[in-house]
């Protein structure tokens, strides 16, 4: 009696053992189908991100390469290379210059005209250099979401992903224990045959089964971005349909003469090679990495939309710098007037 019970429970256990199994199997399939019919879509195909016109100038409308101007010495006398190079990003470098010719006219000849005419050539610098501000902060703040899109994405994918895991880790353990539990029971009792090694090897095959299913749990998602930032410093095209001529020309500016200094864009491209972001192998897998980050969109998995939301926080933090450079500006205009 006690043997037909024993056998019983055993074949219940082995009949437990594949339906746990069916349905965590099942359960993957399942969440990995859910992803794509979840209330998050909107974020996945909708860019939210930006509410500003696409940007249409030219490659003649851009500065010039300030190293490649004849600057003048009362200029160069009283303003940093730093601020000079700013005045000339944000398009005030011959407003400044007449400033300051005026500005010694009063000195010689302090009349009303001279005055007025300072107070309305500093009035015209101050607004444009608030007007780049402004320009900078729209641009930092679409940075900024757009990875906070990533990051949000990210997060939801890797709770999905833990989910599963923390349910197949639970079935292994349980799984395994039982199993154990049944075989030193069959080792008590010697007369059952061979039955104890099929229910030990069933166990370690579904174990092992569950621990790839571990290993393999690395769902993907769908992640689109037409408007893409990163691309834009990629590929340095001449000019940018996302970056205003002042913060582009702050992105590229470099002077052969001075190779140590290599453009604030090619710096970023650096980081983004030296940290790992981008392999720096000629490999398929550089080439899947680019195409995914630099493109319209594709499949991402949680780390790769963590790493995409690290690259525009980097690109964010370097084009926030251009307001330090704005402020340096100001002071050393302000100074003048001491």
């Amino acid at each position: 009696m006690m043997k037909q019970i024993l056998v019983k429970n055993l074949l219940d256990y082995k009949k437990f053992v594949l339906q746990s199994l069916h349905a965590l199997i099942l359960f993957l399939a399942v969440s990995c189908s859910n992803i794509k019919n979840i209330q998050v879509s909107n974020q996945l195909s909708k860019n939210y991100c930006n509410q500003e016109k696409i940007q249409t100038y030219t490659p003649d409308e851009l500065p010039s390469p300030i190293h490649t101007l004849d600057i003048d010495t009362l200029l160069a006398s009283r303003f940093s290379f730093q601020s000079l190079n700013t005045a000339h990003a944000i398009g005030v470098l011959d407003l400044l210059k007449k400033y300051m010719y005026v500005k010694r006219c009063f000195d010689e000849n302090p009349s009303i005209e001279n005055k007025v005419e300072m107070l309305e050539l500093s009035q015209k610098i101050y607004h444009k250099i608030h007007q780049t501000s402004l320009e900078i902060s729209a641009i930092a703040g679409e940075l900024d979401c757009e990875e906070e899109r990533a990051d949000q994405i990210a997060n939801f994918l890797k709770n999905i992903e833990d989910d599963a895991e923390t349910k197949l880790t639970v079935g292994a353990i349980v799984i395994g224990a039982t199993g154990a539990l049944i075989t030193g029971l069959l080792l008590t009792n010697g007369n059952l045959g061979n039955l104890g090694e099929k229910i030990g090897i069933l166990s370690s095959v579904t174990e092992g089964i569950l621990g790839l299913l571990i290993l393999r749990n690395k769902k993907k998602i769908f992640f689109s971005h037409p408007r893409n930032p990163l691309k834009d410093i990629w590929e340095g095209n001449k000019t940018s349909e996302i970056f205003p001529k002042s913060i582009w020309y702050f992105l590229n500016y470099y002077d052969p003469d001075r190779p140590e200094e290599p453009s604030l864009r090619y710096q970023i491209i650096d980081r983004w090679m030296s940290f790992g972001q981008i392999s720096m192998d000629k490999t398929k897998r550089k080439r899947k990495l680019i195409d995914l980050y630099f493109g319209l969109g594709g499949l991402y998995s949680a780390e790769q939309l963590y790493n995409r939301a690290n690259m525009l926080d980097q690109l964010e933090a370097t084009i926030n710098l251009m307001q330090q450079d704005l402020k340096v500006l100001t002071t050393e205009i302000e100074f003048l007037n001491f």
